[in-house]
């Protein structure tokens, strides 16, 4: 797949784009059928992508120097995970893997200095996993403020009891970052500190493993149902103040909303490659498929839904970067995003024919992810709800809406 440097983009942050598709087109996707069957083959083709990345200073973009990364800032990191995504190894090849990468940033942010040594210095060298336990059965993903798993105060210790699910990684984990209920009557009628993260070692008592949710039909996932009962960890275990645990969870949403538009146009970008060249190969009919009108208007359309999504998310990308209110244009991007993806992955499967839904080709895997993305991360329908208050805002305090801003 070619790529070029951007006009009027920091040349810093095209020397980055441009190293990191030349190790994903001449590394990363030659590779991915031995990646895609595992065992000591591909483990030892990963170690010598991941020493290649290192080596030209690519990896691990979401963190500071001081710990191992590039210290690049959100807007290259942005640009740089466009160009990863175009093959689904890229994440882990190059040390910026969820749920590892949003915990490190938490940790970053709120941990003490013994929590950073304890727990980041060794997240960061590989040598433990994390898991972040949030979403709950029985509430409303939609509503992090729903959730009913509770931390009480018992000495010097949490104690934790409540049932979660989808806890990604929740097998390999040695820690989870655990969103909980801390809330305590204020003495005014109302409640103070109502949620906190805590860091669970997945080791300690009570910590239930229950499944591995199905996704998608796959049984073998790292999806985890887990019921915290009668937990019991350090209250120094606590990640900031307590009451911080919304504000650490939208701190992470909020760039990972980014992120996860530029990955999914990364895999519009290749799904778009992979039509094309079988369009012009493929015969069918008398011609190939690329002399067909349908197919004609599915590339036509899906140019539009690349180009549209991509410019809506660099927007809302530098937006953030230059310190912007950008809250209205993320939610946007993760409704609008998502959507074109869902079209432009089911044209292409379209394209393929059977060998479009076989394991043969990635494609049956980002139609799959692209779904799922309507829901992660919040539902279409709160974020429409979110644009439409926003806006409706603007224009009753007597304003119109800036479409420039």
């Amino acid at each position: 797949m070619d790529i070029k440097p951007i006009a009027g983009l920091d040349d810093r942050i095209n020397d980055i784009r441009l190293m990191t598709a030349k190790v994903v087109n001449e590394e990363i996707i030659p590779a991915e059928p031995v990646l895609y069957k595992g065992g000591d083959e591909a483990e030892a083709v990963r170690a010598g992508i991941r020493d290649k990345v290192k080596e030209l200073g690519l990896w691990a973009p979401h963190l500071p120097e001081e710990y191992g990364g590039m210290g690049i800032g959100f807007l290259a990191h942005a640009y740089m995970n466009e160009v990863m995504a175009w093959s689904p190894f890229s994440a882990r090849l190059f040390g910026v893997v969820a749920p590892n990468s949003g915990n490190q940033k938490i940790l970053l942010k709120y941990g003490t200095p013994e929590q950073k040594k304890k727990w980041l210095e060794p997240l960061v060298a590989g040598e433990i996993e994390s898991c972040f336990s949030m979403t709950e059965p029985d509430q409303p993903g939609s509503n992090p403020y729903a959730i009913q798993t509770r931390a009480v105060k018992d000495g010097d210790h949490w104690v934790i009891d409540g049932h979660k699910w989808f806890t990604s990684n929740g097998r390999r984990a040695d820690i989870a970052i655990v969103m909980c209920r801390t809330e305590q009557d204020d003495g005014k009628g109302g409640t103070r500190d109502k949620m906190t993260q805590i860091i669970v070692p997945m080791d300690t008592p009570g910590v239930n493993i229950i499944r591995s949710v199905p996704v998608w039909g796959h049984t073998n996932g790292d999806h985890c149902e887990i019921r915290y009962e009668n937990v019991r960890v350090p209250l120094e275990n606590q990640l900031g103040r307590t009451g911080t645990g919304h504000q650490a969870a939208q701190d992470r949403l909020g760039e990972g909303r980014v992120f996860h538009c530029m990955n999914s146009i990364g895999q519009m970008w290749r799904a778009f490659d992979l039509m094309c060249k079988r369009a012009m190969t493929r015969e069918v009919h008398g011609g190939t498929l690329a002399s067909k009108q349908f197919t004609q208007g599915f590339i036509a359309d899906s140019y539009m839904d690349i180009q549209s999504a991509r410019l809506m998310t660099l927007h809302c990308a530098h937006q953030m970067e230059a310190g912007g209110d950008a809250r209205t244009d993320i939610s946007a991007i993760k409704v609008f995003v998502p959507a074109a993806f869902e079209r432009v992955v089911d044209r292409a499967i379209q394209v393929h024919g059977a060998l479009g839904v076989s394991g043969d080709t990635p494609l049956s895997g980002m139609y799959m992810g692209a779904r799922t993305l309507r829901l992660a991360d919040g539902p279409d329908e709160v974020h429409r709800i979110v644009i439409a208050k926003n806006v409706l805002k603007c224009y009753q305090e007597g304003a119109s809406w800036d479409f420039g801003a």
